[in-house]
């Protein structure tokens, strides 16, 4: 995988929000086909502005991002964005909130219908397809959003924090779920969470970025294949790479809390 061309690359990106400070500041980062790079570091760092950059909804303010060779507004029908909150609509059934992007694309019914019945069978809501969302649960209305998003049948998929309100259990079995539809699916995915854990079970590679202004402090790669079991997260193996992603961010939220003063490292951990 780290011999392929990649397909996002960013290359001294800056942003800025009108005359205020920095949030990020000269970033570059590769992103290979088929990576999970997951983004943690201390809340300010830029996460969600960065995964924003990338899904093309926010202009850098300098510097350039390539999504497989074009700008990213370009190439937003070939990516998914799935934000912190699912935002259904109230009077849609799961189909119907499945099927709205290809209704707004113009897809014929019969088409986006059995594309949204596909959906909505690969995330486990068959019994409850003609529900509305205020009969879901919190975890049944994330895996709507993320139907939502594979109906576009994504080359990349952004997602911001979507299991950050939702209790472990339920959180561990949708983490579970999500590399099970990857595997299927094979995309490539950006991912933000506050879960070190998380953020470990998920990934090929955890990016641990620092603040003012948002910076990488260090890339650390997950040396475990896919796929991966539950039982992963009990291996000593893994409960070590979690402790140096947690020694990684307690280095960043220390160089966040000194304005960075304190160096980012832009090393990758091997070990």
């Amino acid at each position: 995988m780290s011999n392929a061309a990649p397909i996002i690359e960013l290359r001294r990106v800056v942003k800025s929000f009108g005359d205020g400070p920095l949030v990020i500041g000269d970033i570059d980062l590769d992103v290979v086909p088929g990576e999970f790079v997951t983004f943690i570091g201390p809340s300010g760092c830029g996460k969600s502005t960065l995964l924003r950059l990338a899904a093309g909804l926010r202009p850098a303010s300098s510097g350039e991002i390539s999504i497989d060779g074009r700008p990213p507004a370009a190439m937003r029908r070939e990516m998914a964005f799935i934000f912190q909150e699912p935002a259904l609509l109230p009077w849609r059934t799961v189909l119907g909130n499945i099927e709205l992007p290809l209704q707004l694309q113009g897809v014929p019914r019969a088409e986006r219908r059995r594309v949204a019945g596909q959906m909505v069978e690969l995330v486990g809501l068959s019994d409850v397809r003609r529900y509305y969302p205020r009969q879901l649960s919190g975890g049944m209305k994330m895996r709507v959003s993320l139907a939502r998003g594979l109906t576009k049948s994504p080359k990349i998929i952004i997602l911001d924090e979507p299991f950050g309100a939702l209790d472990a259990i339920t959180r561990d079995r949708l983490n579970e779920d999500l590399l099970a539809i990857r595997a299927e699916k094979e995309w490539t995915a950006l991912y933000v969470t506050h879960s070190v854990s998380e953020a470990v079970y998920l990934s090929s590679r955890v990016v641990v970025l620092c603040g003012c202004p948002g910076r990488v402090h260090v890339e650390i790669p997950v040396p475990f294949p896919y796929p991966r079991d539950a039982g992963l997260r009990d291996a000593p193996e893994f409960l070590a790479v979690v402790g140096h992603v947690s020694e990684a961010l307690q280095e960043a939220t220390r160089a966040a809390a000194l304005g960075g003063n304190a160096p980012c490292c832009h090393e990758a951990y091997h070990g």
